[in-house]
């Protein structure tokens, strides 16, 4: 048997391949390992079992399952660790300053911007760098988090003497409380011994998913604890997605000098027959003589006047043919809830009215357009009553 052969039944005889979550990978058959090429350019066409789309479904149905149970697991095994590190990230009053390597420090890095999002001033020490001069932005009144899932990891090991020698706290998250790192904490939330989905059992993936699931977790605990308000997360998400989501109506209407208004005694004609604002808007508020909102009149009831060749009408009282009493919204709601209840009463023009009733300005569906996102103007109707 030739050395190539010897490899190929190595890699695709009888010994099995390792589980992931599911059916274990089909090992190939010595006769076809003999015909299955072994360059390395062509290992992607060697798994047979990933072939067919449902193969890739498994298999990455089978991950998923994998890392989903190792993160079921470790919530069960959370205790009294949990709380004082929790205790410890609320108590700080300087920066939580996140650490890890490698895979480990990219999920340091989100966990240290999901602190910082969510009302804990947090930022990210490179493990490394830190000892190339970084070490200067720990302050005593800091907290290091430290993610390692061995707690062996030589840049993590040599980073915690001079940690601990500025009498900075220590919380760490890793597998093992009895580590190098565990032993430097003063807290440990244990993430406990996992196997990673990796079909070779060695690329970072289960651990990674638990040590970021258990960071979040610790942000927001600590971060409820804070009484965090959607207030305050809107004044550090002022833009993207998330910062139109938590915007005010009176961010984006139209104020009611920029409006059309009109007295209920005003005729139709006259009403319209005057100069535009300089933003048209498709609908008349009627104020009543002390400011308070009597009802509008859009462009669609002013249509159906001259569909019906009401003459009468359109040179008669505005506050004849008004809607009375028409749908309203508060200042101070927030832009996502005028939107559904845009979308509920299928309305295109919707009054913003303080308190007292007298409106301050008008939201216009056409200044939503291409401003609200995407998931809201998507929400479900409500079923017909």
């Amino acid at each position: 048997m030739s050395f190539r052969d010897s490899l190929r039944l190595f890699q695709y005889g009888s010994v099995p391949r390792p589980e992931v979550g599911g059916a274990p990978v089909r090992s190939l058959p010595m006769a076809e390992a003999r015909e299955a090429p072994c360059d390395q350019g062509d290992r992607g066409r060697v798994e047979l079992s990933l072939g067919d789309e449902q193969g890739v479904i498994d298999r990455g149905r089978g991950i998923l399952h994998a890392e989903a149970r190792a993160i079921v697991d470790a919530a069960e095994r959370l205790d009294g660790a949990f709380a004082r590190a929790v205790h410890r990230l609320e108590a700080c009053s300087g920066n939580v300053v996140v650490t890890g390597i490698g895979k480990a420090g990219i999920v340091a890095r989100k966990i240290s911007a999901t602190l910082a999002s969510t009302g804990t001033p947090s930022h990210f020490l490179h493990p490394t760098e830190a000892m190339h001069g970084d070490l200067g932005v720990l302050r005593g009144d800091d907290l290091l988090l430290a993610l390692s899932q061995s707690g062996e990891t030589e840049e993590i090991t040599r980073l915690l003497p001079h940690v601990r020698a500025r009498g900075i706290s220590i919380v760490a998250i890793t597998g093992r409380a009895e580590s190098t790192l565990g032993r430097a904490a003063e807290v440990v939330v244990t993430s406990g011994a996992v196997r990673e989905a990796c079909e070779l059992g060695l690329a970072p993936s289960t651990s990674t998913s638990v040590l970021l699931a258990l960071g979040d977790s610790l942000a927001l605990v600590t971060s409820a604890r804070r009484s965090f308000t959607a207030e305050d997360f809107h004044a550090r998400h002022p833009g993207g997605s998330l910062g139109r989501q938590l915007m005010h109506v009176e961010d984006v209407m139209r104020s009611l000098s920029q409006c059309r208004t009109a007295l209920p005694e005003e005729s139709v004609r006259s009403v319209f027959s005057r100069a535009l604002p300089a933003r048209r808007t498709g609908a008349v508020m009627i104020l009543d003589h002390d400011g308070t909102l009597a009802g509008i009149f859009t462009d669609s009831d002013l249509a159906r006047l001259f569909e019906r060749r009401n003459d009468t009408a359109i040179d008669g009282p505005i506050g004849a043919v008004m809607t009375g009493r028409p749908t309203t919204i508060r200042a101070g709601t927030r832009l996502r809830d005028a939107v559904e209840l845009l979308e509920a009463r299928r309305l295109s023009e919707l009054p913003v009215i303080e308190a007292s009733g007298r409106p301050v300005g008008l939201l216009d569906v056409v200044d939503l357009v291409g401003m609200v996102p995407p998931e809201l103007l998507d929400l479900p109707l409500p079923a017909a009553a």
